[in-house]
């Protein structure tokens, strides 16, 4: 069995300027925190991030937004981090959102092959400019396309060595649906335990999804 566990500093060396990057959480809950501030360490810039927030001034993404590490941001509001706002409206970060739903959607779409997903969800709004519509049945939908990224950043609560993720309460949110939109996947791991080490009832996302682990126990 291969051994996907890596240094949070390799983690951070996977993840190029210019890159397209998927980071998990909700607000800064089941984000991972370590890796992102390897990343500020590092100073890698000009980003594409996708992420449902910006977290919140000082903490995970807010980072690297006080940074201007991220050159463009893909996700679902800003309202927790003033800054992110800040240079959007000064153009210095070109910031897309995305109704919640329908991201979650469009990555499913790219995990899984599909051409796009069909949603009435921004229909005669600013989020229709520009997009195809479909009718079906005498109803129209905007046909939203697949988003996928090169590099996944999750996190996982306990993770087996062969990378079987499981999650405590509510830290699961957008990681899920983003370990199947990417190329690569790290996932930052608070415990990672011997395979059969987590009930398979429990496990979340399976091991074949999991590129690499970072054990948050081991990198300080």
């Amino acid at each position: 069995m291969k051994d996907k566990r890596i240094t949070v500093q390799q983690a951070g060396a996977m993840v190029p300027d210019n890159a397209t990057v998927m980071v998990g959480g909700f607000i800064g809950v089941g984000a991972p925190d370590h890796i992102t501030d390897e990343l500020v360490r590092r100073g890698t810039k000009d980003l594409t991030v996708i992420a449902n927030d910006t977290s919140f001034p000082g903490l995970g993404l807010g980072k690297m937004v006080e940074r201007r590490q991220i050159k463009k941001f893909i996700g679902t509001h800003i309202g927790t981090n003033p800054e992110t706002g800040r240079q959007m409206s000064a153009g210095e970060m070109d910031v897309t959102l995305i109704p919640q739903g329908t991201m979650v959607e469009k990555m499913r779409a790219a995990g899984y092959g599909l051409g796009g997903v069909l949603t009435g969800t921004g229909l005669g709004t600013l989020v229709a400019e520009g997009k195809q519509t479909v009718w079906v049945n005498g109803k129209e939908y905007l046909l939203e396309e697949p988003l996928g990224a090169e590099i996944a950043l999750i996190y996982g609560t306990k993770v087996d060595e062969a990378g079987n993720v499981y999650y405590e309460g509510t830290t699961r949110n957008f990681n899920v649906m983003m370990s199947r939109a990417a190329k690569t996947v790290i996932v930052e791991a608070e415990e990672v335990v011997p395979v059969g080490g987590i009930d398979p009832n429990h496990v979340v996302i399976p091991g074949i999804f999991i590129d690499y682990i970072v054990e948050v126990a081991n990198n300080g």
